[in-house]
């Protein structure tokens, strides 16, 4: 576990929980602020520190931090970590800050360089392709919930403010769902997913579902072998197009600011 200086009795407390817990397969615990002694050699890297944003602050200020927090840990794990790790970006902006990481540790192949978008995956599954077992077989979860206006309105509201209810409620962000989204994309990103289910990955786009190539942005993915592989084929209604369009658009933005600030 890496922080910066000023957090290191913070971490040093975590480490001491993490060894009160007692968890049958953890056989160690380092909590350090050298970044050298952090990467060298790691197989899995999950990158949860980021510069949140704070009152006053301009987007554009906030990408700046961030951009030069992932640039410099891009380069450590570039120069020190295992050839074959792989590297999970959970700090939001998730999508940019990976994004940023893979520009600057090209030895890291881009397959191996995805962003957290699980928790969002967990919080609610995509209505279009959800089924559900009944007593007389499969049933679309549209069809069966039978409200298309609460499902377009009300429903996704629910979940894109998700995170700034738990603010609300509990005054600091997601921690245990966060986590728990974590532990579920590297588990099935190492071990594979179930036959016949997929997950939600934020990874290097290819083209698929005419989302601009090399966009950090999330598809549904199956793994196999340690190896992820978009799925395809899947029916986007009109509805869907609206909304990915405008969330690639969103991010195509993100990336022209993050790129400004490393100019």
């Amino acid at each position: 576990m890496l922080d910066i200086e000023p957090a290191a009795e913070t971490l040093n407390g975590v480490k001491m929980e993490l060894i009160d817990a007692a968890f049958p397969l953890l056989k160690g615990v380092v909590a350090t602020t050298d970044v050298v002694e952090a990467c060298n050699g790691v197989n899995i890297a999950v990158m949860v520190g980021g510069f949140p944003r704070k009152e006053g602050m301009e987007r554009k200020d906030v990408m700046s931090r961030n951009v030069s927090i992932y640039k410099a840990q891009a380069s450590a794990l570039e120069q020190y970590a295992a050839p074959d790790c792989k590297v999970l970006v959970v700090a939001n902006p998730a999508n940019t800050n990976a994004l940023i990481l893979k520009e600057f540790a090209p030895s890291i192949p881009e397959k191996n360089i995805a962003c957290l978008t699980r928790l969002d995956h967990n919080r609610a599954l995509d209505i279009n392709h959800a089924t559900v077992s009944t007593n007389v077989g499969q049933k679309s979860v549209k069809e069966l919930v039978g409200d298309d206006k609460w499902l377009k309105t009300e429903f996704i509201t629910t979940v894109q403010q998700r995170g700034a209810a738990i603010i609300k409620a509990r005054k600091l962000s997601s921690a245990l769902s966060a986590a728990s989204s974590v532990c579920d994309h590297i588990h099935d990103w190492v071990m594979g997913t179930p036959k016949g289910t997929w997950v939600s990955m934020g990874v290097s786009s290819d083209g698929s579902y005419g989302i601009p190539p090399g966009l950090i942005y999330s598809f549904p993915i199956t793994c196999e072998k340690g190896e992820w592989s978009i799925v395809q084929g899947l029916k986007i209604d009109d509805f869907s197009r609206e909304k990915m369009d405008a969330t690639a658009k969103e991010l195509m933005e993100e990336k022209s600011l993050a790129y400004s600030c490393l100019n």
